[in-house]
């Protein structure tokens, strides 16, 4: 789509906050009104409304809509949509009590090239694992994740990370 298209869907997306939790269907209904203007079987279209679904607290709604983009080809139009979708359809998944497809969705994600979303699927991840009861591997992720953001202590914490998951010497 043109950039006028998604300055447009990035606009409404930066007034999301101004609308009130009983407005969330007049929001959906902005975000459908771009959608409208996409071509037919864009996957820029399921991926938006499954964002909107997800965002005003009906990941159910969302989960067909993330797949449905993803199956349509939105890697194609867009590797960062797609790592986005990846990442927002594993949470919708967590919750609605499928954490562990979440878990699937993501784990190939740990070796994707690194990009600014590294640390939301690290972060999604662990949600999914805790879910899960392996909290350990989550605890694991988040502060690995975390580690490099801090201003000292950086090897320790990395070093604390891996020590939750690898086996103790003995």
């Amino acid at each position: 789509m043109n950039s006028d298209w998604e300055d447009r869907v990035a606009a409404a997306w930066a007034r999301f906050d101004d609308y009130a939790e009983e407005d969330a269907p007049a929001f959906r209904a902005a975000i459908d009104t771009l959608v409208a203007e996409l071509p037919g079987g864009s996957p820029l279209g399921p991926f938006e409304q499954a964002c909107a679904w997800d965002s005003t607290g009906r990941p159910d709604r969302a989960v067909p809509l993330y797949r449905q983009a993803l199956d349509g080809g939105l890697a194609r139009v867009s590797g960062y949509k797609a790592r986005r979708a990846r990442i927002q359809l594993a949470s919708s998944l967590r919750n609605t009590g499928r954490a562990e497809e979440g878990v699937r969705l993501l784990t190939p994600e740990l070796d994707a090239p690194p990009d600014e979303l590294d640390d939301a699927v690290r972060a999604t991840l662990a949600l999914c694992l805790s879910s899960l009861g392996r909290d350990r591997e989550g605890l694991s992720l988040v502060l690995g994740a975390l580690a490099p953001h801090l201003p000292r202590y950086q090897r320790s914490m990395a070093a604390y990370a891996r020590l939750l998951v690898e086996p103790a010497d003995g």
